[in-house]
Order: C-alpha cells, then structure tokens, then sequence
C-alpha cells in the first residue's frame, strides 16, 4: 500500500510567488554558481568551522552533491507549482486569492520541505537574520520570509495528519 499525498491548500498567488522564489534558488545554486556568495555558504554548511584544512576538503567533496541534491529538490517543487499564470494581472481578485487544493506525492514531501529551509535560508542570508533578534516583522521585507516559514510549518502540519 503506498503512503496517500499530502493536501496543502494554496491561492493561485501564491503559488506563482514560490515558483519564482524556487526558480530565483535554482538561478543562486545553478551553473555559474558564485562559490563565495553567503547565501551558498549558508546552503553548504562548514561542519569544521576551526580547521580550514579540513572545511576545504569536506567542501570539496560534498558541495556539488549537496547543491544537486537541492537543486532535484528545487524540481520537484517547481513541476508541482507550474501552470499557474505568470500575469497576476489578468487575474480577477476573486480567484486569485482563493485557495486550491495541491496534492503532494508523500515521497516528495521531504523535497519540498528542504527546498521551503534552502529558500529561507538564503532570505535569512540576504535580510542578515541570524536569530529572533534579527527579525523586523514591521519591516515589510521580512514578509516573504514570514510567508515561507507559514507554509513550512502547514506542510509539516499536513504530512503529520496524512500519517497520523
């Protein structure tokens, strides 16, 4: 028997807004990848921040199988968010707000959620968030970092339900 989707409820905006937050992360980790950007360095992780030598050779070896792997991730999320209008204007308010049903295949669950992290992670890079402190919720560039960290935490509530 295999595991049923997972249901996530979202608006046509919405939609189209994560697919150009996920194509903008595969522009960032993509060819003509800029290795010294800090939002990289976020995604890639220094697990010997005291030893350069071995930081460099752990780089070295996993950083291209990480960014690969993020960038699947990336693929599969953008597949499943495609087909939404790129005009927001066309749109008629009524139905541009109203939210859809999105099924999500239970295997690629984990996908979207890694790309949902990667994704605030490089905003929490750009923004310069490094804690709480960090964080203006009066500041309105914070609100698509906020928007993620929502729909993160209803795709985790979702997955929980669908297996419990």
């Amino acid at each position: 028997m295999s595991a049923r989707p997972v249901r996530m409820r979202i608006a046509p905006v919405e939609r189209l807004q994560l697919r150009r937050l996920v194509q903008d992360l595969c522009k960032l980790i993509g060819p003509g990848i800029d290795p010294e950007d800090p939002a990289v360095a976020r995604l890639t992780p220094n697990p010997y921040p005291d030893d350069s030598d071995a930081a460099r050779d752990f780089r070295s070896g996993t950083r291209g199988d990480l960014l690969a792997r993020r960038a699947a991730d990336a693929g599969i999320v953008s597949a499943a968010v495609a087909g939404v209008a790129d005009e927001p204007d066309s749109w008629a308010e009524e139905t541009a707000l109203v939210e859809e049903v999105l099924e999500i295949p239970a295997a690629e669950v984990d996908a979207w959620m890694r790309t949902l992290t990667a994704i605030r992670l490089v905003i929490a890079t750009r923004l310069g968030i490094v804690d709480e402190e960090d964080h203006d919720p009066d500041d309105a560039r914070f609100g698509v970092y906020d928007w993620l960290g929502y729909r993160l935490e209803m795709l985790i509530q979702a997955a929980e339900d669908q297996s419990g």
